[in-house]
């Protein structure tokens, strides 16, 4: 009994230390700082975004040569992009939610420097602005899980923080609830996407992030549903055949269009030689034409994030079937493109078309189709099932559709996986993770040849 309370006082004395513990509260306060700091660039990025897509609009806009104009602009800015890209800011090209999963496997700072940093975030940033202001179909929702992470791992370290791969899975959630305005995927999207595991001692690191950086971005953008309220619901068994079509085809064509990114980035990669940037300048310049001229053809709807079609289609709007063919076509040659640009709303966006187009076919009602269509699609892509589904329950604003965006985003992933084993993002951390350690190793060898005294002959 005496030992009893002996122990336990013994164990609120060190409770009492640890909350009074200055190392402690600098390390919360730094963690705190980096959450909310990620939530104001997250914030300051949407509006850069908004702007950059406006600037093209004006630009391209008001009839006659100007609507032309995109067949040097979306060529030549994205050839800079690239070249900036690989010359400056080697790391920041692409979605960035590969980096972020690859830099959680990486064993030290050093070589996750490679792939989140300060340096990249400004390239990150930046870049992306500048292909949107081209009118690449790109978005900048993955580009900001790269910041988030690139921002909390900095406090990380400003703060003595040991747990690296927790504070970047907090980073990449605070950074999609940031961009979306949806903690809740945040959070799943950082539990499954990011780590594929749930890990408990995580979830407060996690939850305090998405809290902050959420508080943040509202605070700047104020309250909003991403894509308005969808308004329709589905009947059973009615509305069911449409369900399934659109979970079935949409994740066939994610499935299909995550083969072919890592097919031609893979591709790519074996062109890249460090004395022939050129190859890849040219690359990003016949991906800038192929952009062009589908935006061109389908009268602009396909240039950007198409963000305002999507929400049409949501509203109820019918969508050409054009749209979601060309939208496919320019997100595809965006993303092998080798700029900095995310895939999340053109993914939403083509998902959209795709549904709307089968809810034509079916008689029902687009709203409910394009919703459909996109939590299927957006399945298939990135086959994270939870995600999708919480992410668009979240943006839509329509918790009547809870079973029917669930189950459409499940068969998405289910066919996805039948067509494509190997889940995009993962894959593509995979080829990031090898390019780090060859330059790691590279570095050593290089080093050891400068220190290795020379030996007379």
């Amino acid at each position: 009994m005496r030992l009893s309370r002996h122990w336990n006082k013994g164990m609120m004395r060190r409770s009492r230390a640890l909350v009074t513990s200055p190392r402690l509260w600098r390390s919360r306060l730094v963690f705190w700082a980096g959450a909310l700091a990620t939530g104001i660039v997250s914030a300051a990025f949407a509006m850069l975004a908004d702007g950059a897509q406006k600037l093209f609009s004006f630009m391209t806009g008001g009839g006659g040569w100007h609507g032309w104009l995109p067949l040097v602009i979306t060529p030549l800015g994205m050839m800079i992009c690239a070249l900036l890209a690989d010359r400056y800011f080697a790391g920041s090209q692409g979605s960035g939610i590969p980096q972020a999963i690859a830099a959680r496997h990486l064993r030290d700072d050093g070589e996750r420097s490679h792939l989140l940093s300060i340096r990249l975030v400004l390239g990150k940033i930046g870049l992306t602005v500048a292909g949107l202001a081209s009118g690449a179909s790109i978005g900048r929702e993955g580009p900001t899980v790269q910041v988030g992470a690139s921002l909390m791992l900095l406090s990380a370290r400003v703060g003595g923080m040991a747990h690296a791969r927790g504070l970047i899975l907090a980073g990449s959630a605070a950074g999609i609830a940031a961009a979306f305005n949806t903690p809740l995927a945040g959070i799943v999207f950082a539990i499954e996407e990011m780590s594929r595991s749930y890990q408990a001692r995580t979830t407060g690191v996690i939850l305090s992030a998405v809290i902050i950086a959420g508080v943040a971005s509202l605070a700047i953008l104020g309250p909003y549903s991403y894509f308005g309220v969808a308004h329709q619901t589905a009947t059973f068994p009615g509305d069911w055949p449409l369900v399934i079509a659109c979970g079935v085809v949409g994740g066939a064509l994610g499935a299909i269009f995550s083969r072919l990114v890592l097919n031609l980035t893979r591709r790519i990669r074996q062109l890249k030689h460090p004395g022939r940037v050129w190859r890849l300048v040219l690359i990003a310049g016949a991906a800038g034409l192929v952009v062009a001229i589908t935006g061109i053809a389908t009268g602009g709807m396909t240039f950007g994030t198409s963000y305002e079609q999507a929400r049409a289609g949501i509203e109820g709007e019918a969508l050409p079937v054009y749209f979601f063919l060309g939208k496919f076509l320019a997100t595809l040659a965006s993303t092998v493109s080798g700029i900095p640009g995310g895939l999340f709303a053109p993914s939403l966006a083509v998902g959209a078309g795709l549904g709307a187009v089968i809810g034509g076919l079916f008689g029902t009602g687009a709203g409910l189709a394009a919703v459909l269509g996109m939590a299927g699609y957006f399945a298939g892509v990135v086959q994270a099932p939870m995600t999708a589904f919480v992410i668009i329950l979240e943006m839509t604003g329509n918790h009547d559709n809870v079973v029917p965006i669930m189950a459409s985003a499940m068969l998405g992933y289910g066919t996805s996986r039948l067509i494509s084993p190997e889940p995009l993002y993962h894959a593509l951390s995979r080829l990031w993770a090898a390019d780090v350690l060859r330059k790691v190793r590279a570095g050593h060898a290089a080093h050891g040849a400068e220190t290795t005294p020379h030996q007379p002959g």
